[in-house]
């Protein structure tokens, strides 16, 4: 099974076919022999072992589904009558076509892919998703619809059959674990026309207790149930349609009492809330933070998707990374101005989940269990509580929003143009070396980014003194390497994993060993690490460029052309040596700078696929100390390029714009240098931190007027009819992160009387009790006073 889109499995076949002599890729894929290679560079390189292609076998197509049922052919091996082939995945899972077999010697690799996130064309679509969902609830009834593409299922005729996955076992222990079993048949023999309708019964014990699972349609020729047969899927769903004769006797009912067994049960569980990141106050930001968050497929403004578990939102991103601890999820949800959409305002709030939709390795265990886990323990509960009785306040008081306010944005630090950089503290600068550089390092987090610089060429074929980014490489810990350079011809970008390149023509999202690489066209590549740290590679007029983005934890803890990131400027031109470069003005100080950072052969992360490369950077100096790069605009008052570089390039970063222009004798790569330094602008702007100051409760018996809780927000409040207002009538979020005004109330009208009275009373009390002890302690004096008087009188009487 996959996380997000994909897990990418590795299988290894043993055929029965007689040893190829001499040296042999046979259990050596990725190696390289004395006399030939068995390495994916092979194949450009022109030096592959005879048998490469039989043991280190390629596959179509490469990805399917995590049900299974997708056939794929094994390109370039060649097989016999005779040959008897297993293929065994990821070390366990075995598909048998005979009981021989002892070694494995043959190599490949295949992608499994979440439901939620496999092309349309490779599953089957359930017609009129809202009956699906509510079917058996009042008025809601009637044939349910479903089609195929038939080229999915080589039949003609095909059974439609009902699978379905439960959970047993005590959540968060060594016995908890998952089932996906096949349940029963709704049509056998059908002809394979693309589409099926029926008409649903209630099914009885013990199939009614499974509320979640999927249809499958299946050749004919199979028995009901058969696994590992080729088959085409819907995507999981709540089998409303098939529940006890209960739910459509009173399905509100039936609901509200698996609410509050759901409720019930998490009461005795973890707590996940506390381990989960938490979310962007704004939309820019959240969209901006792509290392740590990925737009939520059901929720997407770009693709138009109406936001069905979410209304009143037009945006929701997702975390990318599951909790260490309990493998949660967090989603965070924004409305059309922008702000979060929270559950205490909203039914269509942002909702965390105990069990993070993508999954998380390794994958086949609870709550872990990519997409099924959700459905149980995030979703189906939101059907039990709001969708099929109107009880939300369950579910809310499991599912709080976060309100953002412990969210720390990330730090943006780019490299674009020919090539220019910004660092991670503001710094810009521009370094034209040819070579291999580290654009940035955290030894304590075990990120390394490289990048290989190339001169540009006019398109005359002439080059010039100046460089552009052609190829990144970077890795974190033990992950794949990821590799990403200018295509040929430079109008793509190819991505690399550990050497072989990658298609994205099936699939734009890939899950990787440590990584995940989204390419949703041919000039857009993400890369997302578990740190949080994103790195985004887009290609602009033949140029790369590259932002990455750092959260938090590398503060402090990164070196390279990027600098260091801590908030000071003043300590990002360090060389490897830790030599500081104070003057940003020194073109020659900038330059011997940038070459200081060149990369050892050792710690490489490139690939080296043709003779150009092996020569010009692999058996060559990583820094090329022989091309000197012109370090200042080239100016004449004669060139014609001169004044439309000048209407082309104004404001801020207009320097970069023109230099490229002038240099590159191109409009076209000085207006992809523009955009890129608008672009980073634009970034870093969304990316400015926010005060929050929390949501904000209306007062008991009466309501409020604004949903926004960030600095300078101000929320109205106001009485129901009948009661009065006591307190502040309005409250602005300050800079502080407080509200201010006074805590606001609202008291019943003859409750305002009996108080005021009372008051009144109280009053009056109190003072008459003044003013018996003004006048209690008035006598005493004037008591006191006359006997001292007497006292007085008596002695003169004795004197005289």
């Amino acid at each position: 099974m996959g996380r997000a889109s994909y897990l990418s499995v590795i299988f290894i076949c043993f055929v029965s076919i007689s040893r190829i002599s001499g040296q042999s890729c046979e259990g050596k894929c990725g190696g390289k022999l004395e006399s030939c290679s068995c390495h994916a560079t092979c194949v450009s390189l022109d030096n592959c072992c005879a048998d490469y292609g039989e043991y280190c076998v390629d596959v179509t197509p490469y990805s399917g589904s995590i049900f299974g049922g997708t056939d794929f052919i094994v390109l370039k091996a060649t097989f016999n009558e005779s040959s008897q082939i297993i293929c065994r995945f990821n070390d366990e899972i075995k598909t048998i076509s005979t009981d021989n077999g002892t070694t494995f010697s043959r190599h490949g690799a295949w992608l499994s892919v979440h439901p939620g996130k496999l092309d349309p064309s490779f599953k089957a679509t359930i017609i009129n998703a809202t009956q699906w969902q509510y079917y058996g609830t009042p008025k809601v009834g009637g044939p349910l619809d479903m089609t195929w593409n038939t080229s999915q299922v080589r039949a003609e005729k095909v059974n439609i059959e009902l699978w379905g996955y439960m959970e047993k076992g005590d959540p968060y222990s060594e016995s908890w674990q998952g089932k996906w079993e096949y349940l029963y048949s709704l049509g056998r023999d059908q002809p394979n026309s693309g589409a099926f309708r029926f008409v649903p019964k209630t099914a009885g014990k013990p199939f009614s207790d499974w509320e979640v699972g999927c249809l499958r349609i299946s050749p004919s020729t199979h028995p009901d149930g058969t696994r590992n047969v080729q088959a085409v899927w819907t995507e999981d769903h709540a089998l409303a349609w098939h529940l006890e004769d209960k739910f459509r006797q009173d399905s509100a009912v039936w609901a509200l009492d698996k609410c509050k067994a759901w409720d019930q049960l998490e009461e005795t569980l973890p707590d996940f809330l506390s381990e989960i990141i938490d979310c962007p106050c704004t939309l820019a930001q959240a969209r901006a933070d792509t290392g740590r968050f990925h737009t939520d497929y059901g929720c997407d403004m770009e693709k138009g998707s109406v936001c069905t578990y979410h209304p009143g939102s037009v945006h929701c991103v997702r975390a990318i990374q599951a909790s260490p601890k309990f493998a949660a999820g967090q989603q965070c949800c924004y409305d059309h101005t922008g702000a979060q959409v929270l559950t205490d305002d909203s039914i269509g709030g942002s909702t965390p989940d105990r069990a993070h939709d993508w999954g998380s390795p390794p994958f086949v265990k609870p709550p872990r269990v990519p997409g099924f886990s959700h459905w149980l323990y995030d979703v189906l509960s939101f059907y039990y509580c709001c969708l099929w009785s109107d009880n939300c306040h369950y579910y809310f008081k499991r599912r709080p929003s976060s309100d953002c306010r412990t969210y720390q944005v990330p730090k943006a630090g780019v490299v674009f143009g020919d090539p220019h950089f910004i660092t991670f503290d503001g710094v810009s600068y521009s370094f034209n070396g040819k070579g291999e550089y580290t654009i940035m390092v955290s030894e304590s987090k075990e990120l390394t980014i490289q990048g290989r610089t190339e001169p540009v060429i006019l398109t005359n074929g002439s080059m010039v003194k100046a460089t552009k980014l052609s190829a990144v490489a970077m890795r974190e810990g033990t992950s794949d390497i990821i590799e990403v350079r200018l295509g040929n011809p430079q109008d793509h970008l190819q991505v690399l994993q550990n050497q072989t390149s990658l298609s994205f023509s099936e699939q734009s999202w890939m899950d990787l060993k440590g990584v995940f690489v989204f390419s949703p066209n041919p000039t857009n590549v993400t890369v997302m690490f578990p740190s949080g740290a994103g790195v985004e590679l887009r290609l602009r007029g033949g140029t790369m460029t590259t932002t990455v983005l750092l959260p938090e934890v590398f503060k402090d803890f990164t070196r390279g052309l990027l600098g260091k990131m801590n908030g000071d400027p003043k300590d990002d031109l360090v060389t490897s040596d830790g030599q500081t470069e104070s003057d940003q003005g020194n073109a020659e100080g900038l330059f011997n700078f940038g070459a200081s950072w060149a990369i050892l052969n050792e710690s490489t992360l490139f690939t080296y696929d043709s003779e150009h490369l092996l020569n010009s950077y692999l058996h060559a100096p990583k820094h090329d100390a022989s091309f000197r790069p012109v370090f200042s605009i080239p100016e004449d008052p004669n060139d014609p390029l001169g004044s439309q570089a000048s209407e082309l390039c104004s404001g801020e970063g207009s320097l970069y714009c023109r230099y490229d222009t002038l240099m590159a004798r191109s409009l076209e790569m000085g207006n992809a240098t523009r955009v890129s330094f608008q672009s980073h602008r634009s970034v870093v702007e969304d990316l400015e931190p926010v005060v929050s100051c929390g949501w904000l409760s209306p007062p008991t018996n009466g309501k409020k007027e604004g949903t926004r809780y960030l600095q300078g927000a101000v929320v109205k409040l106001s009485c129901d009819s009948g009661y009065v207002l006591w307190g502040s009538e309005e409250h602005t979020c300050l800079g502080t992160g407080q509200w201010s005004g006074e805590t606001t109330t609202c008291v019943a009208d003859n409750l305002r009387g009996i108080v005021v009275g009372s008051v009144i009373g109280a009053l009056a009390l109190i003072l008459m009790i003044v003013t018996l002890i003004i006048n209690s302690r008035q006598h005493k004096r004037e008591t006191a006073a006359s006997a001292v008087s007497d006292d007085g009188q008596d002695q003169i009487r004795v004197v005289f």
